[in-house]
């Protein structure tokens, strides 16, 4: 889903850097799994002719711009893309800056020419910029431990060049040189200093990448709704074959294409509404703690549709299931959990009987129907939530239609439309709404 890549020069820890990185995303966070790369790529044709073209020095900076940036292309469009769209999180170490430094600022090619010339490229979602002293780099470059794993000793191997190339970050990412169209799209974390201790550059590693990640940045380079179908694709999947547990209401997610029962898609967010206001309504302030009022908000629907397609969960196969799209941090899912356990009848949990596995999370049958609704209107769940606060003496029913007729979410109803084309319209024999009007009918109950 992001592609994040470490900068700066030969010595300043990028690798350490990269492999920090790596791991709080694989710790902390909710992505299907964390993809390392690097560039130029040692093992790819076109990498190793960019690295045998600076080896030799035999070419131009601008010739050595080209390879590099051919390297790249192949690389974005062939490696990266594929595990972005999959909801994966690639951490690459060097990308396109080095580029712009090495050959545009250094070697006087220009930045602009070289942008060009990786213009297809993928834009870093987030650039990581590690600096450190010159001299500092230059004993660890030679020292006996970074030598004897890379070939270090061909690469602008002075303190001068050295002291170049960190100028030439300083220039690009401090914003003394421009940063060319497109890469100033992405966001940007340093200088962090890593002349100090390991134990520091980690801290302040984790700190910054925590912070980027937990401010939801849009993107760059993928359509979180195609990371989404993907996601809940492998869920529908995944639940293909589960056994019912029996006496406590749940049934594998696959079992009935029929989800909504009887009910259609606004009654069931409005009962459901209701029901839960209700529960809140009894309770003791210290009781509602961090438990948000509406079930569209993020982490009540997150963690409620992502359950009506999982047939039983502990809490760290429920952060996986959810994705970085439908992503909660690991304590609010457990607040929500318990609070849905103990305070209502939707979610179910239970512990095996045998061995020391972590209790595990079902979603009640009858309240299928709730989560299935919410991932089909996902991409509409914030308009229909704010309708509802804006509407509050207006029968749920027309909210679809008024929002139709207002012309203003035309992208997020066709993105709707897909997931219930992949989800299924929840009634059995029926056919998947068709257009803005099929989606008012479907929302109506009048398909």
């Amino acid at each position: 889903m992001y592609l994040i890549t470490i900068e700066g020069g030969d010595g300043s820890g990028k690798g350490l850097a990269t492999r920090v990185v790596s791991e709080v995303l694989q710790r902390d966070f909710s992505f299907t799994s964390v993809e390392v790369t690097g560039e130029p790529r040692r093992e790819h044709p076109l990498g190793r002719l960019a690295i045998d073209a600076v080896r030799k020095r035999k070419m131009s900076p601008e010739e050595e711009a080209g390879l590099f940036a051919a390297d790249r292309v192949d690389h974005s469009h062939g490696w990266i893309l594929p595990r972005l769209e999959e909801g994966k999180v690639v951490v690459s170490e060097r990308n396109i800056h080095s580029s712009l430094v090495y050959q545009g600022i250094v070697g006087e090619a220009g930045v602009e020419r070289v942008a060009n010339m990786n213009s297809a490229a993928l834009v870093p979602d987030l650039c990581i910029w590690v600096d450190c002293d010159p001299e500092v780099a230059m004993k660890r470059i030679q020292s006996g431990t970074l030598r004897s794993l890379s070939d270090k000793e061909e690469y602008f191997e002075t303190t001068d060049l050295q002291r170049e190339i960190r100028q030439g970050y300083e220039s690009l990412l401090s914003g003394e040189i421009e940063m060319p169209t497109p890469f100033d799209m992405g966001a940007l974390i340093g200088p962090i200093l890593n002349e100090g201790t390991e134990a520091e550059f980690r801290v302040e590693l984790t700190r910054r990448i925590r912070r980027f990640i937990h401010n939801r940045h849009t993107p760059l380079n993928v359509d979180v709704e195609t990371v989404e179908l993907h996601l809940i694709r492998r869920l529908l999947r995944a639940g293909k074959g589960q056994t019912t547990l029996s006496g406590i209401g749940v049934e594998p997610s696959d079992s009935s294409k029929n989800w909504l029962g009887d009910n259609s898609p606004w009654r069931t967010i409005r009962d459901s509404q209701n029901e839960f206001s209700a529960v809140l309504e009894g309770l003791s302030d210290n009781s509602r703690v961090d438990i948000p009022k509406s079930i569209l908000s993020h982490s009540m629907a997150s963690i409620c549709g992502t359950l009506s397609l999982v047939p039983s969960a502990d809490i760290s196969e429920l952060r996986t299931a959810l994705g970085p799209v439908r992503a909660v941090s690991e304590r609010h899912t457990q607040r929500i959990i318990k609070f849905l356990h103990e305070q209502t009848d939707w979610v179910h949990k239970h512990k095996s009987l045998l061995g020391r596995e972590a209790p595990r999370s079902l979603l009640r049958k009858q309240y299928r129907a709730l989560g299935m609704t919410i991932l089909a209107i996902w991409p509409l769940k914030k308009a229909i939530r704010e309708w509802m606060e804006d509407n509050p003496k207006t029968h749920l029913r027309y909210a679809m239609g008024q929002m139709v007729r207002s012309g203003k979410y035309s992208s997020a109803i066709n993105d709707a439309l897909s997931r219930i084309s992949l989800l299924g319209p929840g009634v059995e024999g029926e056919s998947p709404p068709a257009g803005p009007s099929g989606l008012v009918s479907w929302w109506q109950g009048s398909a």
